[in-house]
């Protein structure tokens, strides 16, 4: 399966940052795609008004458009994610989207986990405050192979990507607008983590670049193997990474170093002695 990251740098122009990404769909399906994977926020980076103005309907007419070239070039993609409307909430779900060749929409997943940090005298931040969390672990599939669904912070909750792999996926896919304060020190490490402590593939696509004043996003869009090498990754620019995945290697992988038959679900327990 040849996989390729789109890279974009999105700001306050919803139209143009859709345009963007659909000129790297574009590259993509020109790179021979089989599934493309656009990044968190493809849709809307800016000021907090702005995003819950661009909230619309999932499906709707962003979706609509992704899968008109989902199905124009025969490919898979991920909308990494987007602005979706929440029923009787005035915030938005943090929304990603899976779309088939056919250009059908098969799963859908809302962010799990929030950025909610308040340090008095220091810093406030509640992502809560605009974004509505998901209720529920999700995998899909792409031409057969099972996918887990994430996105950006729930990088740093491993449980999450362990339910996924237990439940097939051998696909993590992980969509980030990831800060470039962390994301120089953390970002790389967390995805070969889950890589390597999963046995599976890892396709992170980013945002790049500065959105807002004094606020940027760390890019380095990578593809990782089940052996946590990282198979490619984007420059620090608006681009692509392409890699072909193996899943014969990533069978041989399993088999030689069996970590998740080895498990101890036995004694596994919150409050064990």
């Amino acid at each position: 399966m040849r996989v390729v990251t789109c890279q974009t740098n999105s700001l306050g122009d919803k139209a143009a940052n859709i345009k963007t990404a659909l000129e790297l769909l574009d590259r993509a399906a020109a790179q021979g795609a089989d599934l493309a994977v656009l990044p968190e926020y493809v849709d809307y980076m800016g000021d907090d008004a702005g995003a819950l103005a661009a909230a619309e309907a999932i499906p709707g007419p962003t979706t609509d458009v992704f899968a008109a070239k989902a199905r124009e070039h025969s490919m898979n993609v991920i909308v990494g994610s987007m602005r979706g409307k929440v029923e009787g909430d005035t915030r938005c779900a943090n929304t990603s989207v899976l779309i088939n060749r056919q250009g059908e929409l098969t799963s859908h997943y809302r962010k799990l986990h929030l950025y909610d940090v308040d340090l008095p005298g220091r810093v406030y931040y509640k992502e809560s405050d605009t974004v509505a969390c998901g209720n529920e672990v999700v995998t899909g599939e792409v031409d057969g192979v099972k996918i887990g669904m994430s996105i950006c912070y729930d990088v740093r909750f491993p449980e999450l990507f362990r339910i996924q792999a237990l439940a097939g996926a051998r696909i993590l896919v992980v969509p980030a607008a990831f800060t470039l304060f962390t994301g120089r020190d953390h970002w790389e490490l967390l995805l070969r983590a889950r890589a390597v402590e999963n046995q599976c593939y890892v396709i992170a696509a980013g945002q790049v670049g500065n959105y807002l004043p004094g606020k940027a996003c760390n890019g380095r869009s990578m593809i990782i193997d089940p052996w946590g090498t990282v198979m490619a990754c984007a420059s620090d620019k608006v681009g692509t990474a392409v890699a072909d995945l193996d899943f014969d290697y990533q069978d041989k992988i399993r088999a030689e170093l069996p970590a998740l038959t080895n498990r101890r679900s036995d004694v596994y327990a919150i409050g064990a002695k």
